[in-house]
């Protein structure tokens, strides 16, 4: 992740990153071992994507969007309900019943939460934020997600300061983590 362009077209593309993980998850046998490694993929993509987005882009609808508060609520809420399937899916392995339903479930909220991101969310951004706010804010997003964590911490706070402080503490005990045991190596 990190694609370049503006806010909206960086996080409009993560969206069709994810998409195509979670085609490649249901396109292969359900005992597939690759399932888990796509699994550990996704869940690194969705967590740095959340936080990314909780640091800069909610706040940014917060300050400028007419019923921001709200809009924003709604969308961290279904980050934590993500990051709870997440969670729940990291003890899963593919052949498992709960995996594929952890699975279906995590599809259903992420779709979800994309439509209601490009169809309601980007569009009120698009009419309040110059050109010029969109690409810093595109960047600034870009940056969070090469600190963040990388794997799901349903307790970890949500909103500015304290996720601005301790997401980069986690994100450096994630990555040191994932390089150990070359979880998200692609093949």
């Amino acid at each position: 992740m990190g694609h370049g362009g503006n806010v909206i077209q960086e996080l409009t593309a993560d969206h069709r990153e994810v998409d195509e993980l979670f085609a490649q998850i249901e396109a292969l046998p359900e005992a597939d071992p690759q399932r888990r490694e796509l699994a550990d993929r996704l869940t690194m993509e969705l967590i740095r994507h959340s936080v990314a987005e909780e640091e800069h882009l909610y706040p940014t609808v917060r300050r400028y969007v007419d019923g921001g508060d709200d809009l924003a609520d709604k969308e961290l809420t279904d980050h934590a309900e993500a990051e709870h399937l997440l969670k729940e899916l990291e003890s899963c392995r593919p052949g498992d019943g709960r995996f594929d339903a952890l699975i279906l479930r995590l599809k259903t909220s992420v779709t979800a939460h994309v439509d209601d991101e490009e169809n309601q969310l980007f569009p009120l951004l698009a009419d309040v934020c110059s050109a010029d706010a969109l690409e810093e804010l595109g960047e600034r997003v870009r940056s969070a997600k090469r600190h963040a964590p990388t794997r799901p911490h349903p307790s970890a706070p949500d909103t500015p300061p304290a996720n601005k402080l301790l997401a980069p503490g986690a994100g450096m005990v994630d990555r040191l983590r994932d390089m150990l045991t070359g979880r998200g190596k692609q093949a």
